[in-house]
């Protein structure tokens, strides 16, 4: 089944230009026009990808993809006309797995969304993520390494989701805690146990070294090339 892609977006000409691209390149799309509708369609059809603008009404972007972290690890792109980078920074640090921003060029933001699903695995389907030996199914929730579910509490299975999409980036505890403890007050020791039980797991399934510490900075999933 092709994917299905969520159009969260209350200019109904800009969400109709994006369906139609999407529509033209083979995927499925459906469109909320209110941040609340949504949560409600993503909930309800858990689509592969969603195209988030910030100023949607009753719920606005930033609190609509706040909650879909909380609940999945469905990738976002984030569109919106503001182009100031503390708004991205701060789209990134809530989740987005990119931000587009308006006039925007809607070829463009297909080839995005098709980059953003190859990486993620999704399409139409439970996306499967792959590093090293660990595969991941965020669908399914389940980890395994070499076939061997690895039993991970919520929270851990978060972290290795969110940095599994970037394994070679740097993470600081401040974007591990905004991504996979939204709404919390968790301290940065909180963090640091969590990663700690986390690679304690993917150690006795044989996997080492992962997630990797970075002295004055944070963690990163993988430091291979």
């Amino acid at each position: 089944m092709t994917a299905l892609a969520l159009i969260a977006e209350d200019d109904s000409d800009i969400a109709d230009i994006l369906r139609a691209y999407l529509e033209r390149e083979g995927f499925r799309t459906v469109h909320a026009g209110d941040g609340r509708v949504a949560l409600d369609l993503h909930r309800a059809l858990r689509p592969d990808i969603v195209l988030l603008d910030v100023g949607m009404p009753h719920i606005d972007g930033w609190e609509v993809l706040a909650q879909i972290r909380r609940e999945a690890e469905t990738p976002v792109i984030m569109i919106t006309a503001l182009d100031q980078d503390i708004d991205k920074l701060q789209a990134l640090r809530i989740g987005a797995d990119d931000y587009v921003v308006k006039p925007f060029n809607p070829v463009e933001v297909v080839a995005r969304l098709r980059a953003i699903l190859r990486r993620t695995g999704g399409a139409g389907g439970g996306a499967v993520l792959r590093v090293g030996p660990v595969e991941i199914d965020t669908e399914s929730h389940i980890a395994r390494v070499g076939g061997r579910e690895i039993l991970l509490t919520l929270t851990e299975f978060r972290l290795l989701v969110h940095m599994a999409r970037n394994p070679h980036r740097v993470f600081s505890r401040g974007d591990l805690v905004d991504a996979c403890l939204p709404g919390s007050d968790a301290l940065d020791r909180t963090v640091d146990s969590h990663i700690s039980k986390l690679r304690r797991k993917l150690e006795e399934a044989g996997v080492s070294g992962m997630p990797a510490g970075v002295r004055g900075v944070g963690y990163r999933l993988s430091s291979g090339a």
